[in-house]
Order: C-alpha cells, then structure tokens, then sequence
C-alpha cells in the first residue's frame, strides 16, 4: 500500500465528511467499495484521534508554560 500524505485535522475530517457524503448519496451500495469506504473511514479517524492528541498534548505544555 503507497504510503499516504500527512494530512492536517482540518483534511482529516473533510475527507471523513466527504465518505460520508458519499454512502448518503448511494441509492444501492457497492458491498466491496462501501467496506473499503469504512476501511478508509478507521484509518482516517485513528489519524484523527492521533493529531487530536498531540494538539492537547501541545496545550498542556503551553498551560505548564503559563
């Protein structure tokens, strides 16, 4: 598998947004391509739940700082 760009928060959640407008958008689903949607959706919010800790991470330290 190629190895993905480094995406923002912002990326992140317009590209689960984006998957999402997809399924609300199907009439009838593609079985294989939604589960590779969903496959997509996992990676995108792991990634997500990643970047969001490291941000707290960050704002604690900015706090310690203060």
């Amino acid at each position: 598998m190629a190895k993905k760009e480094d995406k923002n928060l912002g990326q992140l959640i317009q590209s689960l947004s984006d998957i999402s407008d997809w399924f609300n958008n199907q009439e009838e689903i593609d079985i294989e391509l939604g589960l590779k949607k969903i496959k997509e959706a996992t990676s995108l919010i792991k990634e997500s739940r990643k970047k969001l800790k490291e941000v707290e991470n960050e704002f604690k330290e900015i706090k310690k700082e203060l």
